[in-house]
């Protein structure tokens, strides 16, 4: 069991900035790393991923030139810095690893972003 801790959401004008934490333990590794991202009503949606051994990330056309996706190997830690943000941003924003070889992939527990107008 992989138990993973997020943090820095929050309430923010549109325009604003937030910075997400995604923390894990420090004895696994992961072949991908990611945020998702669901809207009132709606599906969870991916967002950002990043690979840890090539540092190959992925972003959601929504989000591209918005959003940053980073990973600080010393701490097992994956953030998304999320800039210039909208109203249709807001939601919960959970992140899901993914063990390597396949081995398993787990949630995080979501932190509410909510973005005003």
């Amino acid at each position: 069991q992989v138990h993973l801790v997020e943090s820095g959401g929050g309430l923010v004008q549109a325009g604003g900035s937030l910075r997400l934490a995604c923390a894990a333990p420090v004895i696994f590794t992961f072949d991908s790393m990611g945020w998702y991202h669901q809207a009132p009503g709606k599906q969870r949606e991916l967002v950002a991923t990043i690979r840890p051994r090539t540092g190959s990330t992925y972003y959601a056309d929504s989000v591209k030139g918005r959003f940053t996706i980073s990973k600080d190997n010393t701490k097992n830690t994956v953030y998304l810095q999320m800039n210039s943000l909208k109203p249709e941003d807001t939601g919960v924003y959970f992140c899901k690893v993914e063990l390597t070889g396949r081995a398993g992939r787990y949630w995080g527990q979501g932190t509410q972003v909510t973005v005003s107008s």
